[in-house]
């Protein structure tokens, strides 16, 4: 038995959609949350420079003693992920792998399409991981710089938002494919819009159900696991403001949101330096 919690970190509050599977899969762990929304979107940013980012927050989270990390940020997976595996003592998990293998075993075409934030296109992070798998796949990336924005803003299901998905997937369905990644974590909360416009005959893969199951999978194999007979606590951090982190946040957890504690972008640096 190993009482630490799971360390969860993502560039704002996207992730909270992996964090709601962790808690449901797992209700016996305990977790915390980084949003790191004075520095929110990571999508448009250099990749190096989300590769800082992502670095400065995992040392911060292994100092707060936790026992297993989870980069709940499809970009920050794509900048980031082997330098954190090999810098950090603690077992790190990100959200790509576990959809790129869902997605090749749902596919019955092999055609997959993939719908993401600019920086995890240009990271070919996906088709690699996807090509590993099956290289007889026809793999189809698109980038998605306006929905983050309106998956976040006051109405997420406005018409802009159905109009901005018709666009995006407008050569996914011209390449026939039956199976699309969402390779983002804010995407799930508009999951009905895509699955309406793209059909009931695309299967759509998203990462939080994939990567709880190898999160619980991870814990169980190192024997790092908590008791399962207690019933496990969350709490949240932001570099944001900590009132906008919760009201919004509360849309993606599904879950009440209590205190939200503020860590200063200052501080992650400390972490690094």
């Amino acid at each position: 038995m190993d009482p630490r919690p799971v360390g969860v970190f993502d560039s704002g509050v996207g992730g909270l959609t992996v964090l709601h599977e962790c808690l449901v899969t797992m209700p016996h762990e305990d977790f915390v949350y980084l949003g790191d929304h004075a520095r929110l979107p990571y999508g448009p940013r250099p990749l190096e420079e989300v590769r800082r980012f992502a670095r400065e927050i995992g040392l911060f989270l292994e100092a707060q003693d936790v026992k297993l990390i989870v980069v709940a940020c499809n970009t920050a997976t794509s900048a980031a992920l082997p330098q954190l595996q090999g810098e950090l003592a603690v077992p790190v998990i990100g959200v790509i792998a576990p959809e790129a293998r869902a997605a090749v075993q749902a596919t019955r075409n092999r055609r997959i399409g993939l719908l993401a934030t600019q920086g995890t296109v240009d990271s070919g992070r996906y088709a690699q991981l996807v090509r590993a798998l099956d290289a007889g796949v026809s793999f189809h990336p698109v980038a998605c710089p306006r929905l983050v924005p309106l998956i976040e803003s006051d109405d997420p299901y406005a018409e802009e938002t159905e109009e901005a998905v018709r666009e995006y997937a407008a050569p996914l369905r011209a390449a026939e494919v039956d199976t699309v990644i969402l390779g983002c974590t804010h995407y799930p909360l508009i999951r009905p819009i895509f699955q309406r416009v793209l059909g009931r005959g695309v299967t759509l893969v998203f990462s939080a159900e994939e990567t709880a199951r190898e999160v619980a999978e991870t814990l169980a194999r190192k024997g790092i696991e908590n008791d399962r007979a207690r019933e496990g606590r969350y709490r949240f951090l932001t570099t944001g403001d900590p009132v906008a982190f919760r009201e919004m946040g509360r849309r993606f957890l599904q879950l009440p949101i209590g205190e939200v504690e503020r860590v200063t972008v200052a501080r992650l640096e400390e972490a690094l330096a």
